[in-house]
């Protein structure tokens, strides 16, 4: 039986493009398995972020990362232990403080959290200029999931699967919390329910933060947090399909995005962002709900005249 060299050829071609650099490399697979870890988590967490209306306060967060890891990086040098566990603590005390002001005055939370947050990264990018090299300031800034060794994964690991625990637990609460405060304050009879899951949500925030940082650094982890979970609101009404395809968008990202940096050239943290941006973008365009071409469908059914 003779086979067609052509087809051969083809079939090799598309296994080295889209798995030998996985087989061949560690680091690539280190870095997927990061970036699929990471996805698990930031569908569920970015889909009840952006259902609370809370996009932006994820970015707020996600720049307070910085002050925190700067000064475990000054102390520890590059730690990983050090600089999550700094990163964490300076990300809770933001929102801490942030809650605070918007308790004790008139001031919006969303307010506060964006006076805090520009504060914590002017002092982060202040302590990394002064007691660190560029390098240093790049790669906490923006990364290198090509670098993560075996205590990233483990991290990373970790908070995914704590979140997901954690989700599964609360998820229900955390959802009618976001459509309706008041029916889960008279079914829990009171208004602490409510406090505490907010608060347990902003920990689990942080830690996807945390993990994310390790990986793509503080100010491209919040783009595969909150990206895809935007993209999946225009293609479902179901907040569980939602959330399971944001993290599909998140992982095909990730793998996309490794792919485009190791054969183009590119830095691996911006391509996997700028995927997420252009799936973004795509179903902004093409989506079955909330996208222009629904509007532009809907528009015509509006306007015909009734039978």
């Amino acid at each position: 039986m003779s086979t067609d060299p052509g087809s051969l050829q083809e079939a090799f071609s598309v296994h080295a493009f889209f798995i030998q650099p996985f087989v061949e490399f560690g680091f690539m697979r280190r870095a997927l398995v990061a970036c699929l870890a990471l996805a698990i988590s930031c569908g569920p967490v970015g889909t009840l972020l952006v259902l609370r209306r809370m996009s932006l306060v994820g970015d707020a967060m996600a720049h307070a990362l910085l002050p925190g890891a700067a000064i475990a990086f000054i102390v520890f040098g590059l730690s990983l232990s050090a600089m999550s566990l700094g990163a964490f603590a300076a990300a809770l005390l933001v929102a801490a403080l942030a809650g605070g002001v918007a308790r004790v005055t008139r001031q919006r939370e969303d307010a506060s959290f964006a006076a805090f947050y520009l504060i914590a990264l002017a002092g982060g990018v202040m302590l990394m200029s002064t007691h660190g090299s560029s390098v240093d300031l790049m790669r906490v800034l923006f990364g290198s999931v090509l670098a993560v060794d075996d205590a990233a994964l483990l991290l990373v690991a970790g908070v995914s699967s704590a979140s997901l625990l954690v989700l599964a637990a609360v998820w229900r609460p955390l959802v009618v919390e976001c459509f309706d405060p008041g029916f889960l304050r008279q079914v829990a009879g009171g208004r602490a329910l409510g406090g505490w899951l907010h608060q347990l949500f902003l920990v689990l925030l942080v830690a996807n933060l945390v993990a994310g940082f390790q990986a793509l650094g503080t100010l491209m982890a919040v783009g595969l947090l909150m990206l895809p979970a935007i993209a999946a609101r225009c293609w479902s009404q179901d907040l569980t399909r939602i959330a399971l395809l944001a993290s599909a968008m998140a992982a095909a990202c990730g793998y996309g995005g490794l792919l485009l940096s190791f054969h183009a050239g590119l830095p691996s943290g911006p391509a996997i962002v700028l995927l997420a941006g252009a799936m973004y973008l795509f179903s902004l365009c093409l989506g079955s709900r909330d996208s222009l071409r629904s509007r532009r469908v809907r528009a015509p059914l509006q306007g015909s005249p009734s039978t």
